[in-house]
């Protein structure tokens, strides 16, 4: 019996990209824009993970450095470092934030029959953020949760 092809409607498609050896991805509807790594204005009292803000076409974005955000070792932005500008659904609509990351891969397309559960983990740890994973190519991409990378309580106060 041959195998049918997943459905376009069964299928998402998530903007891939790495922090270190790690390959993420989030859904690319939530993708706004992608930046070359730009320094950013620092802001006091704020989470160390929210490194700063930054003027987006007249809207002050917060950017999250992802490495900081999941306790891993920071290394210096290079060329290719680049910000994503994500929208959030809050409670009260959409906030855009950017995240840094090492450097944007490439666009998957993943079907929903291939995304499996996170890993049942305690919640400090980065399952927090997580959607699902996927083994693409004998590679482990895990799928981020947009609305979660921020707590609730960082989204309000922003």
């Amino acid at each position: 019996m041959q195998q049918q092809e997943p459905s376009i409607k069964e299928c998402r498609q998530y903007l891939g990209f790495t922090i270190g050896n790690e390959e993420y991805g989030v859904d690319i509807l939530r993708v706004r824009e992608i930046r070359e790594w730009k320094q950013v204005r620092a802001l006091p009292g704020t989470p160390k993970h929210v490194i700063g803000v930054l003027d987006l076409h007249g809207t002050i974005v917060p950017i999250v450095d992802l490495r900081k955000r999941f306790n891993q070792a920071t290394i210096e932005y290079c060329s290719t470092t680049v910000i994503i500008v994500l929208a959030a659904e809050t409670g009260t609509g959409q906030l855009l934030f950017g995240i840094v990351v090492d450097g944007v891969s490439e666009v998957l397309d993943i079907a929903s029959a291939e995304i499996r559960e996170p890993p049942d983990l305690d919640e400090e740890i980065i399952a927090r953020y997580l959607n699902g994973m996927v083994t693409l190519n004998e590679r482990m991409v895990i799928l981020l949760d947009v609305d979660r990378i921020m707590k609730p309580e960082e989204l309000a106060a922003l």
